[in-house]
């Protein structure tokens, strides 16, 4: 049932109806709700562990010697990971029970640390917040949702220049 959860999340996001995912896992949706009282249960059960992983890299790379390279690559991770898991958007926007609202805020948490040191290395502009971050990334991330090809690429492209600091 969570392999077959896990499946259609990131292939389709929280907005999956939960007897598809029944039905992909071969039991009724009676069965899904014996195991999880609601959607946002079984989402925060296999969503869990990816936004941890997020929080994470997150941590990992504020310690790099190079806050600037560190930062752009975490963008780009999420990028990247989003094209291939759909689920990710609503994961950080904190859809799910209240574990999943925890471990976004312990991801608000990290992101102000990797911005701090992004900013203090002049490779960030000074005027960002981590709430503007969010709303950007949020945005970034919806973009996946979209089969242009190379959207994602251009939007993450923009994102990242219009985050560096102005050039005098």
């Amino acid at each position: 049932m969570l392999a077959a959860a896990d499946e259609a999340f990131a292939e389709h996001g929280f907005g999956v109806p939960l007897d598809e995912i029944a039905a992909a896992a071969g039991v009724g949706p009676g069965t899904v709700y014996r195991h999880f009282p609601t959607k946002e249960a079984l989402f925060e059960a296999v969503s869990l562990a990816r936004v941890q992983d997020v929080v994470d890299d997150a941590r990992a790379r504020a310690e790099a010697a190079d806050p600037g390279s560190a930062f752009e690559g975490f963008l780009a991770r999420l990028a990247e990971e989003a094209g291939r898991k759909r689920d990710l958007p609503d994961a950080l926007a904190g859809a799910g029970a209240h574990g999943m609202a925890e471990a976004v805020a312990d991801l608000h948490e990290a992101l102000g640390v990797l911005l701090a040191r992004g900013q203090a290395a002049g490779a960030v502009r000074a005027d960002i917040t981590v709430p503007d971050l969010i709303a950007l990334l949020k945005g970034l991330l919806h973009t996946v949702r979209d089969p242009e090809p190379g959207l994602r690429q251009r939007v993450f492209a923009v994102l990242r220049d219009g985050l560096r600091p102005p050039v005098d």
